[in-house]
């Protein structure tokens, strides 16, 4: 095992069967082409960022061997890219589920009911958030895969709140008394 596979959690959970496995593509090759283009040879390494969005998009997570990937494409360590993985909380470090919740918690959506939202989530679909931690692993993850849970910084609509996204659509004023409608809508 490498340092680097020490170093990071990419254990396998029920949302792992809902992503492809990290590989590298002829597409995948093409897109890191594309983008390493749109920076100076000697800042190549500003194209972590879009790498990493890139293949956590189509993974789903941010595995080890996409790690060592992306560090071989732009020539630097891979320690580097770990770093920037695990800085930023918007990268998965292990997969979530098919339907990724993301509960805001800041002010306004906790005094509107986000922590009572994200128990009832929890309820609905089985999840254990006993082992999430804020920062390294704050993704828990139902039994069945389908859906995974975190809380997310502010999600810019305080007015309305509590708010959530299910990966990409966001919703508003969703009540604990709403959790099982919303997940009605990812159900079908």
């Amino acid at each position: 095992m490498s340092i680097l596979d020490h170093n990071i959690s990419s254990e396998e959970t029920p949302g792992t069967g809902f992503f492809p496995p990290f590989a590298v593509t002829p597409e995948l090759e093409a897109e890191a082409a594309k983008r390493l283009a749109q920076f100076p040879e000697n800042q190549k390494r500003s194209a972590v960022l879009p790498l990493l969005h890139y293949v956590q998009h189509h993974h789903g997570y941010i595995s080890a061997s996409a790690i060592d990937w992306v560090a071989s494409c732009i020539g630097i360590e891979p320690i580097k890219v770990l770093e920037v993985v695990t800085f930023y909380p918007g990268f998965r470090q292990s997969a979530p589920g098919q339907f990724h919740i993301r509960v805001c918690r800041t002010l306004s959506c906790a005094m509107g009911g986000s922590y009572e939202l994200m128990d009832q989530l929890c309820a609905l679909t089985g999840i254990d958030r006993s082992h999430a931690d804020s920062h390294h692993h704050p993704v828990s993850v139902s039994p069945c895969g389908r859906f995974s849970v975190e809380f997310a910084e502010c999600l810019a609509s305080c007015g309305t709140a509590p708010v959530c996204m299910v990966n990409d659509d966001f919703h508003e004023g969703v009540s604990p008394e709403k959790a099982e409608d919303l997940l009605k809508k990812y159900s079908s």
